[in-house]
């Protein structure tokens, strides 16, 4: 149960709809020139509870649920990019993967400390060579008690702020595809661990992307999460609940855009007359407004059913599907409804040309829509096109 009511929650998302606008816009200015992860973001995001407030209460948190989280995230998505996807993966796989998966041992020494950012993690999963499934290459064989990896990892955000990687490899090559893989908690400082720097992103400035190596680096059995075997299993569960968290990240997003295009139409006069009043631009806010309620929608049902214990890897892959296009037809629509204005930095109405930028790594976060639809598909099929 939440350690908060109703009125206080309301509270809080307010607060944190007021930071991401004000003191987290400021400081991303620098991180747009320097590409690197700003210090004074941590000691904001501890006093403001953003990693305390999604754990639950026997971990030191507030005990949201996942409702409460996404509303939350949405709030906090409607600043810099960087900084969302920082929020996203601390609400969301940062602690989870272990909470779900984790033994005993580990999580007795480790699930108390993700509430002040005491330890933080990435999410290693993605190759160059090996794409994000089955067909992973970095292998990790058993030695003993230990277990020997080798191997490469690219598109790994938040490597420059984490203690503890979440490392997806082979330990059975022969076996089936769903029993190939397993993951492991691996503390970054073990010797054969490298991180290999990438160049600065579109968007999203800041989120600490780098490639991973590993280099015969030797591992205890302990950091094995869940059983061996496990890994695509593991994968695949946080993968949805993220694609879910992706989808209110570019809600958050998309709802700034229009609330800054009807401020922009009210205010442009042409011919005499405010954008507002002219009928085309009517239309096109209320198909923005439309594509957002509808989205809104399916990120709640999400969270009902995730509260329900159900199956949620079609819906999510929905919402993130949704979403992609929700942003998408959103944020065309907002530039041209600023028109040049809305093409330079330092606009007056709120960041239009960097959230232009930052949803569109949404596009690829998690799989595109692509893979979004062969998830969809292939459990519609399965289920005679039944949806729950």
């Amino acid at each position: 149960m939440s350690k908060l009511n109703e009125t206080e929650f309301k509270a809080y998302l307010k607060q944190i709809r007021e930071l991401a606008e004000g003191p987290f816009e400021e400081i991303q200015k620098e991180v747009e020139v320097t590409n690197k992860f700003p210090k004074e973001f941590f000691k904001l995001a501890i006093e403001n509870n953003l990693y305390r407030c999604c754990l639950p209460v026997k971990y030191g948190g507030w005990g949201l649920n996942e409702l409460e989280i996404l509303q939350v995230q949405e709030e906090f998505s409607r600043g810099p990019g960087g900084m969302r996807m920082h929020l996203h993966y601390a609400a969301d796989m940062n602690w989870r993967i272990l909470d779900d998966f984790g033994n005993k041992e580990l999580k007795d020494e480790y699930m108390n400390k993700f509430a002040d950012k005491t330890i933080f993690t990435c999410f290693a999963l993605t190759e160059e060579t090996g794409g994000t499934g089955a067909d992973l290459h970095t292998m990790a064989v058993k030695d003993g008690d230990d277990y020997i990896l080798n191997g490469e990892k690219t598109l790994i955000s938040h490597t420059d702020c984490c203690e503890f990687a979440y490392v997806i490899a082979v330990t059975n090559p022969t076996a089936p595809k769903d029993k190939r893989l397993s993951a492991f908690f691996v503390p970054v400082n073990t010797p054969g661990y490298e991180t290999v720097p990438m160049p600065h992103m579109m968007g999203c400035r800041g989120a600490g992307h780098a490639g991973l190596r590993f280099t015969n680096m030797r591992l205890n059995k302990k950091y094995l999460l869940g059983k061996e075997g496990d890994g695509l299993k593991i994968a695949m569960h946080s993968l949805s609940v993220s694609r879910a968290h992706i989808a209110v990240s570019n809600l958050g997003m998309a709802q700034r855009m229009l609330e800054m295009s009807i401020a922009r139409a009210k205010d442009r006069v042409t011919f005499g007359k405010p954008l507002i009043k002219r009928q085309a631009i009517q239309q096109t806010i209320a198909d923005m407004g439309t594509e957002i309620y509808a989205l809104r929608m399916m990120v709640y049902d999400f969270a009902k059913d995730y509260e329900e214990g159900k199956d949620i890897e079609m819906k999510a892959a929905m919402c993130k599907l949704h979403s992609i296009n929700t942003v998408k037809l959103v944020s065309d629509y907002c530039l041209e409804i600023f028109g040049g204005i809305g093409y330079f930095e330092d606009n007056p109405y709120g960041p239009v040309e960097r959230l232009y930028r930052d949803c569109r790594a949404m596009w690829l976060e998690e799989g595109p829509r692509t893979v979004q639809r062969l998830t969809v598909s292939r459990k519609l099929i399965a289920s005679g096109g039944v949806i729950d």
